[in-house]
């Protein structure tokens, strides 16, 4: 591994770490992993490359294990968590079970909103709109309306996740399926459940998954439908907004959109 492991050094000397692997970049927010040992215990070393990225990983610590990765250390850039026994969520998924993803969805989600003292700083949601509301494409306007509306008529507020979807729920094995790489933002508890809608492939981007995902999500967590919706509505334009900045193929947020709005 060589001079790669070089950043990872003075951590793995302060918390007496084995590596395990190679290491990982993170494709979006650079970011880097090494698989290491904590004694006998299977973790993983994050070196975050942003503040954004640094205060995922407060926020992990805050959760504690209840619906997150447990965090075994953390200091400055570095994250020391509980390394993952199995694969992610999409597996499911892609094994026809999507309603038994959605259900762990949102046992998962429930867990991290529980309410608890002391909830560290995050910006608002508000924040996150920012390519949306933004944008002059004409092919976003209702979304754009729709996102503004709900900004402006939150309730429920809690400190949200802010990048739920199938890969970023893994298999802790005796621990269930847990959360990692928050983004962390203050805002509508319903918005965590939007980014599910799209994910996690465009083969599950159709009217009647749409449909079942609504009718199971706003079930299991509460939620009122048409709002849940909206909240849908809206983080597919998000979506679509942040593929055109990104370069990147927009083919599942486009064909969410036209979904909701050819029903709406």
């Amino acid at each position: 591994m060589g001079d790669v492991l070089e950043d990872f050094e003075p951590w793995l000397a302060l918390w007496n770490l084995v590596p395990e692997g190679d290491v990982m970049s993170m494709p979006v927010t650079r970011s880097r992993l090494l698989p290491v040992r904590a004694g006998r215990r299977p973790a993983m070393l994050k070196l975050a490359h942003s503040a954004d990225e640094r205060r995922g990983g407060a926020i992990m610590a805050w959760w504690n294990g209840e619906g997150a990765a447990p965090v075994l250390a953390a200091q400055d850039e570095a994250l020391l968590m509980v390394r993952a026994s199995g694969g992610a969520l999409t597996q499911e998924v892609l094994a026809g079970r999507d309603e038994v993803a959605t259900a762990i969805l949102c046992q998962v989600l429930a867990r991290l909103h529980a309410r608890r003292e002391a909830m560290p700083p995050a910006p608002p949601l508000a924040t996150q709109f920012a390519a949306l509301i933004e944008s002059s494409d004409a092919a976003l306007a209702r979304a754009r309306k729709v996102a503004l509306a709900l900004l402006e008529t939150q309730c429920d507020e809690v400190l949200l996740h802010g990048d739920v979807h199938h890969s970023n729920i893994l298999d802790f094995g005796a621990d269930g399926w847990l959360a990692i790489d928050p983004w962390g933002v203050v805002g509508e508890r319903a918005y965590d459940y939007a980014n599910i809608f799209r994910n996690p492939d465009l083969a599950s981007v159709t009217p009647e998954r749409f449909a079942a995902r609504v009718a199971q999500i706003s079930a299991a967590a509460d939620l009122e439908p048409a709002r849940l919706s909206a909240w849908a509505h809206a983080h597919a334009g998000l979506s679509m907004a942040w593929d055109a900045q990104d370069g990147t193929d927009s083919s599942a947020s486009r064909a969410l959109l036209a979904i909701i709005e050819r029903a709406a």
